[in-house]
């Protein structure tokens, strides 16, 4: 049976996120796959529009895979009726106003998260994408990766009792770019004027891992810090930094878990993977990465006694397990598009919408406002305009 072809406008393709991990390792490898298979036995081919300002670039792009459809006119790209979807990985300061067209087109739209700068003018995309009656979804790739889906199989199956805590640890060192290696994160993220920091990167990450795979996220407490005062920028040129470069956050759970979340470009790694979750139950533990989880149940749980005054006589990580992968799991940004063009070709709800993407929005100013304050912050719901009359 011969595909049937979905047009996807692509913005800002040429990014490192958009490039790599939406174009590459997600459309382009669905390509080769002959298409997303439906639950009818239908195939949908994406047919993907490469656009963004730089022709340059995009050019370059589209030869060196096969002669991709490429435009620096997104409104003529928005006003084509052959491509119904509109995909946005540009700057986050810049999408409200671009996704705000889509919707006024009629389009079918995806974005990188965050979904905006603020919750209310992410509320406003999501309440504008509800009216217009558009399948609307952000990238939650992290709730796709191995190890974090081995973490939702453990606690589905009640393994851990009564969860108690989670303590997470994110980052690596970014180089200031100022003695030889340049550095490996764009410049614009140092800088708060252009939405920079690294509370609204990744606190829109860490809302929705609590909520959809522990518990929703009821208050939050944050110290950021901007430890590097100055980099060296793409030009060669040093520059102040006048956003975040590591936080430190505590949130409260629904159900009294705690979760607590050390995130940072400011530190070496001495763990096995930039990501890794500790998470702590009455009957067992694990500890997840970005693949791996492993697990300690109570009865293989050692009884260790403080005593520095002799050399550890535990060899503590010989009495964790593995948990065995029992699937083969797809890269998490493919495996989500597929649940996305699913979603739009046989008109079924897509879970990680715009209002789940204002979630995320939420918690990241809630925090920077816990910063600012010096005090906790109480997270009230966000509840759809549509589900609330």
């Amino acid at each position: 049976m011969m595909a049937e072809r979905i047009g996807i406008i692509m913005n800002g393709v040429t990014g490192r996120m958009g490039l790599n991990q939406h174009l590459v390792r997600s459309i382009l490898q669905l390509r080769t796959e002959g298409g997303v298979l439906l639950s009818d036995g239908r195939r949908l081919m994406p047919d993907p529009i490469l656009v963004g300002r730089n022709p340059q670039k995009l050019e370059a792009i589209s030869r060196q895979h096969g002669g991709l459809r490429w435009s620096t006119d997104l409104e003529a790209c928005l006003a084509n009726p052959e491509d119904t979807i509109y995909f946005d990985s540009g700057l986050t300061g810049m999408r409200e106003a671009s996704v705000m067209r889509a919707i006024e087109h009629g389009k079918h739209i995806y974005c990188e998260k965050p979904l905006s700068t603020t919750a209310d003018s992410a509320a406003r995309l999501a309440a504008a994408a509800d009216a217009a009656g558009v399948r609307h979804g952000v990238v939650q790739d992290k709730l796709f990766l191995p190890g974090v889906r081995k973490l939702r199989r453990l606690i589905t199956s009640g393994y851990f009792g009564r969860i108690l805590s989670i303590r997470g640890e994110f980052g690596y060192w970014v180089f200031e770019g100022d003695w030889g290696l340049p550095a490996q994160r764009p410049s614009w993220n140092y800088r708060k004027e252009e939405d920079g920091g690294i509370i609204l990167d990744m606190f829109a990450h860490w809302r929705y891992v609590l909520d959809h795979t522990f518990a929703p996220v009821e208050a939050v407490s944050c110290l950021g810090a901007t430890h590097i005062p100055t980099r060296v920028d793409e030009a060669g040129k040093t520059y102040d930094c006048t956003a975040d470069d590591a936080a430190y956050g505590t949130f409260l759970l629904k159900g009294g878990i705690i979760a607590q979340f050390n995130s940072s470009w400011t530190t070496r790694v001495y763990r096995d993977e930039l990501l890794t979750m500790q998470v702590d139950g009455t009957e067992a533990s694990a500890i997840a990465g970005l693949r791996e989880c492993r697990v300690q149940h109570r009865v293989n749980t050692p009884r260790p006694v403080w005593n520095p005054d002799i050399a550890n006589p535990i060899p503590f990580r010989d009495s964790w397990t593995d948990v065995p992968d029992n699937m083969e799991y797809g890269n998490a940004f493919k495996v989500q598009w597929e649940l996305y063009l699913k979603a739009v070709a046989e008109g079924k709800p897509f879970p990680h919408d715009f209002w789940d993407g204002a979630r995320g929005v939420q918690l990241a100013e809630l925090a920077l406002q816990s910063w600012e304050e010096k005090r906790w912050m109480q997270v009230p719901p966000i509840v759809p305009v549509k589900a609330a009359h």
